[in-house]
């Protein structure tokens, strides 16, 4: 028994202490092979911008805004009255009255009702830009969370193997007990990592078959694999599209154009409308007919509390509207540069992780490999350089993530890809 002990000791041992042996490569971002389906992000994008009902939404309003142009440029119902009288005589009055707006007022009813139609198309251009940078964060952050488990479900694999030898060489008398309990403490501390990751996963699913309106438990395939896509313009351009192509920006933008024309409208009210009727008589008593034409004028005679309130009503919202858009830029330009900021930080690490950091927990952890065959590195020493390359590892496919999630963000600020 003792020698069989001895022989899985030394098993243990060598599987280590050979390169090929131990799975060194276990801790690069790996993707689980089964034959779950491939879940890309460009079908998803088509599916939410078919079937989101955010997206949806915006787009009727716009249709609704669209609708209300020719209402408002077009002149009030006519009415129509019709009357009998009967003193001496009997007479039967009848006609059609039409209430003519001041010259100039239906076109700037119809300016106002046009500004706002085209704020709302930018809404309606906006929100789609929004729905899909959640769409991507979370599609990302699901990758993300699809590679850690696999990540760590191998490694947990890894130090049960190292339980097992741990025990071997206690068992022979070459190992102490602590390192049993270390490697297993390890384990349990993997398998709470990964019901937290399973958790994640799960949230991140129900958000993804929201955003695309399907049921929260629908199946979602594996995540393609993220590759990063440096930034290819520099701040300055980014303010400059920022300027031209933000549809938050240009709503804004038209809610001060919709404030100018409100206000126009507001001063025009000043004036009278008019009322033009037409009607005839026919006297049945006198076997008479005849007619009547009435000029009617609308006296803005409360003036004071209505039309000169509504000037000050409109110089405040046009006033706000201003504000409101110098706010909008505000954040806009800041959610740009800390996007901008966040990106470029993560190529620098990237680059630093996949140029300098990794190779040298590589080669650390190898060193380990071969000196604790040997007995001159203990337990813990390799079992430290084993989470050490595997937290580099997944801080590396973490920094991919948090560019590419940056460059979603930037998207739905500067209007188009960045």
């Amino acid at each position: 028994m003792q020698l069989y002990l001895i022989m899985q000791c030394v098993g243990g041992v060598l599987g280590l202490a050979l390169l090929g042996g131990w799975p060194t490569g276990v801790l690069a971002v790996a993707e689980p092979l089964d034959a779950e389906p491939r879940l890309e992000l460009r079908s998803l994008v088509r599916e939410a911008l078919e079937n989101n009902p955010d997206i949806r939404a915006a787009q009727q309003r716009w249709e609704a805004a669209k609708a209300v142009i020719p209402q408002v440029k077009t002149l009030p119902d006519p009415l129509i009255t019709l009357g009998y009288e009967k003193v001496e005589e009997r007479a039967v009055i009848y006609g059609v009255s039409q209430e003519i707006p001041f010259p100039g007022k239906l076109r700037l009813r119809g300016e106002v009702a046009t500004r706002e139609a085209e704020r709302m198309e930018q809404e309606s251009l906006a929100v789609p830009l929004r729905i899909i940078a959640r769409l991507k964060e979370a599609f990302y952050d699901l990758a993300f969370v699809h590679t850690s488990i696999a990540t760590i479900e191998k490694n947990r694999r890894v130090l049960l193997d190292f339980a097992q030898t741990a025990e071997a060489r206690y068992a022979v008398g070459r190992g102490v007990q602590q390192d049993i309990f270390r490697a297993q403490t390890e384990v349990s501390r993997l398998l709470g990592r990964l019901a937290t990751l399973e958790q994640r996963q799960a949230s991140l699913q129900a958000e993804i078959n929201r955003l695309v309106n399907r049921p929260p438990s629908a199946p979602l395939g594996m995540p393609q694999r993220i590759q990063m896509q440096p930034l290819r313009h520099s701040l300055e351009d980014f303010n400059a599209r920022i300027e031209q192509a933000s549809p938050l920006l240009q709503a804004q933008h038209k809610s001060v154009e919709r404030g100018d024309q409100s206000l126009a409208l507001a001063r025009q009210e000043f004036l009278p409308d008019f009322a033009v009727s037409v009607g005839g008589v026919r006297n049945d008593t006198a076997r008479k007919h005849g007619y009547q034409v009435m000029l009617g004028i609308k006296v803005p005679l409360y003036y004071a509390t209505k039309q000169r309130q509504a000037v000050r009503e409109a110089l405040a919202s046009r006033e706000a509207a201003v504000q409101d858009a110098r706010a909008v830029r505000q954040e806009l330009l800041f959610r740009l540069r800390d996007n901008v900021v966040q990106a470029q930080r993560a190529e620098k690490l990237i680059a630093l992780l996949t140029e300098a950091i990794l190779p040298q927990a590589q080669l650390t952890l190898e060193s380990a490999q071969a000196g604790y065959a040997v007995g001159k590195v203990d337990f813990l020493t390799l079992l430290s350089s084993l989470l050490t390359l595997q937290d580099n590892e997944l801080e590396l496919h973490g920094e991919i993530i948090e560019h590419a999630k940056a460059l979603a963000r930037l998207e739905e600020v500067i209007g188009s890809a960045p």
